[in-house]
């Protein structure tokens, strides 16, 4: 019991350190919270998303793996594994495990999002758009999708499409002001 509360606080700690932009004092927390218990899913997810913001995205990916590998029912997980594989490179990657997250949770919102931008840098814009819809379906007030979807319908020719969906995201962000 002792070893997975100073699991936990090791882990908590971390993320404070994170949220003060001590990135490599967070890792150096996070993994000894995985050496005290090589269990905890979120330590391998925080632990990635630390690395990620260090530019270590293969580091993070292998934090993402081991957390799938963990728990291969955390939609969290897949999404982050997803977006350390598109600023990879790995669009078709990102989108599998995009899918996979949506698949354990329909209502996630970024991923739709994400595998939208996917979609969109490969080249499927209708695909991208498709996504787009379903985030702003479930969250109507997303400027970001807005904007995004304008972009790909802007790419179709749908320049009458585009224009009312930056028209939205610029009404969305200004009242987030």
């Amino acid at each position: 019991m002792v070893k997975q509360m100073d699991a936990e606080v090791y882990n908590n700690r971390g993320n404070a350190k994170k949220e003060l932009g001590d990135y490599k004092g967070a890792i150096a927390d996070y993994d000894k919270a995985i050496k005290l218990n090589l269990k905890i899913v979120e330590s391998y997810i925080d632990c990635g998303n630390a690395k990620h913001k260090l530019g270590d995205f293969k580091g993070a990916l292998a934090e993402y793996d081991k957390a799938v590998e963990l728990n291969p029912k955390s939609a969290k997980a897949y999404y982050n594994r997803g977006i350390a594989k598109k600023k990879r490179g790995d669009h078709k990657g990102a989108i599998a495990d995009f899918d996979k997250a949506i698949k354990l949770n329909p209502k996630f919102v970024e991923a739709y999002i994400s595998r939208g931008l996917a979609k969109y840098y490969l080249g499927d814009h209708k695909g991208a758009i498709a996504n787009f819809d379903k985030a702003i379906k479930l969250n109507p007030k997303l400027a970001e999708a807005y904007y995004k979807r304008g972009s790909a319908k802007e790419k179709l020719g749908d320049h009458k499409g585009a224009d009312a969906d930056y028209n939205k995201a610029i009404k969305l962000y200004r009242k987030k002001k």
